[in-house]
């Protein structure tokens, strides 16, 4: 039989090894992240776009696995089921955890798709992002946010999504149109 102490000091070791699973992180939500500064696709500092204006949501991608959840990112864009005027959607290029791809490749090609398709990408080359919201392990991971205007991280699901996922995530869309 496991004592609470016992638990708490499996606990301790877990977060001192880094074990901690997505569940726990998500389990964590709703809670207050605040604006970060990334950089443009031209390597200049900027911050979030519509932070505290609109709803926020953002796929924090690394760019080794850019095509994870390329079914799901197609089907939202090709139905309009993120589209409102409440909603502002982008990407952040999880650049510190893609040493195979060069930034300026990664910047380069990012440039090309927004030319035809007008989205907002970012870069993201130090971690500033997952370390100010406390994301855990995003490498080699898609990662799903949806941030309130209010400046809360309510939705967040990292890797492949399951079909459980996109449906929690269509629902908090449908909750913030």
């Amino acid at each position: 039989m496991m004592t609470l102490k016992n638990f708490l000091a499996l606990t301790a070791l877990s977060l001192a090894f880094g074990t901690v699973s997505a569940q726990t992180e998500e389990a964590a939500l709703p809670r207050k992240v605040s604006n970060v500064e990334v950089l443009d696709l031209e390597g200049k500092p900027v911050t979030l776009p519509y932070w505290g204006e609109k709803n926020l949501m953002i796929f924090y991608v690394d760019p080794d696995h850019h095509k994870q959840n390329e079914d799901f990112t197609v089907e939202l864009e090709k139905n309009h089921r993120a589209e409102s005027d409440k909603i502002h959607g982008f990407g952040v290029m999880n650049l510190k955890d893609a040493p195979m791809v060069p930034n300026s490749m990664a910047r380069s090609m990012a440039r090309k798709r927004t030319a035809t398709n007008g989205a907002t990408v970012l870069a993201d080359q130090t971690h500033a992002l997952s370390t100010a919201w406390n994301l855990g392990d995003c490498n080699n991971k898609f990662v799903l946010m949806f941030v309130t205007k209010e400046g809360e991280l309510v939705f967040l699901r990292k890797g492949v999504l399951s079909d459980a996922d996109k449906e929690a995530f269509y629902e908090v869309l449908e909750n913030y149109k």
